[in-house]
């Protein structure tokens, strides 16, 4: 025997326009920018809370707030409508190519060294998709910013971002020319590095970063001081190639000039590992096919170089 059941009905009905008017705080500028009439807008807004049994707005003839129901309200309500609204979204491109624009946050030291040969792989992969690459030391909120993800240190990651590994951990190196040591003996321990012109970093928040060393396991942290400040490593690195002074820098982006002779790493002992570069992207936010089609072309490849030669399935 079937059973009669009943299924709620309107659970959403006026959610849209009340997120409309708590956005503009105006009953008015809700109504222009939902494209219907004030008195739409107001007609909804009161169904809406007769069926939750409580105001949501306190109204004067000058302006519109919340009360404190509306406020929690809203809390919720909000980030569950944009998931319903990005739900929708992706289910509608489901099936779909990948296209339109990739927009990402790197750093500048990784575009030679890690993105381009990445990007040049994608495009011929995907090739309804533009990427664009901003290169920037600052660290900025992709979301808020309009980028589709962005490349970072591990470490320098919030903590509600999904993270894809891009390089395994490497190590930060000091290094210097030996146009630089033929002036200079070489730095042997940490605290060597007080004599010498060391090239400094300027964070995106304003502050010099000290250079991390590792003494016997121990994190050591040393103010140093020199004739340059930038604020990127690949200025840093540049200018310790031509003799300016000593540079800390990631090991992947030296490794051509240590290869050449054109820089000598020193304090090898004391060099500190960083967990690699990451891509990160928010992990609230639905993603859309041409962000996950670069994210699956980041772990294919990822895959790709951790596997054996004569062991690939």
């Amino acid at each position: 025997m079937k059973q009669n059941f009943t299924v709620r009905q309107g659970a959403l009905d006026g959610v849209e326009v009340f997120l409309g008017v708590a956005e503009h705080r105006s009953f008015r500028k809700a109504a222009a920018a939902l494209g219907v009439t004030p008195s739409a807008v107001s007609q909804t807004v009161r169904a809406l809370e007769a069926r939750i049994g409580t105001a949501l707005f306190m109204r004067t003839t000058r302006s519109v707030g919340l009360t404190e129901a509306g406020e929690r309200f809203l809390a919720r309500a909000k980030p569950a409508f944009e998931e319903l609204v990005a739900a929708s979204e992706v289910a509608r491109n489901l099936g779909q190519r990948p296209s339109g624009l990739l927009r990402l946050s790197v750093p500048r030291a990784v575009v030679s060294v890690l993105l381009e040969p990445l990007v040049a792989s994608f495009c011929e992969a995907c090739p309804e998709v533009e990427v664009e690459i901003a290169a920037s030391e600052e660290l900025i909120d992709v979301a808020a910013e309009g980028f589709d993800a962005g490349i970072r240190l591990g470490q320098l990651i919030a903590a509600d971002m999904v993270a894809v590994p891009l390089t395994p951990p490497f190590r930060f190196i000091v290094v210097g020319s030996p146009i630089y040591f033929a002036r200079r003996d070489p730095p042997e321990r940490p605290d060597d590095l007080r004599g010498h012109a060391c090239l400094r970093l300027r964070r995106s928040s304003g502050a010099l970063a000290l250079w991390s060393l590792v003494d016997h396991g121990r994190p050591v942290e040393i103010a140093v001081s020199g004739p340059l400040i930038a604020n990127d490593f690949v200025t840093t690195l540049g200018a310790a190639m031509r003799g300016v002074g000593l540079a800390q820098v990631p090991e992947p982006i030296a490794a051509k000039a240590l290869a050449t002779g054109d820089l000598v790493q020193v304090l090898e002992p004391y060099a500190p590992t960083a967990p690699g570069m990451f891509l990160y992207y928010p992990s609230r936010r639905q993603m859309l096919p041409k962000l996950r089609a670069f994210v699956d072309h980041v772990k294919r490849r990822a895959a790709a170089a951790d596997t054996p030669r004569g062991h690939a399935d």
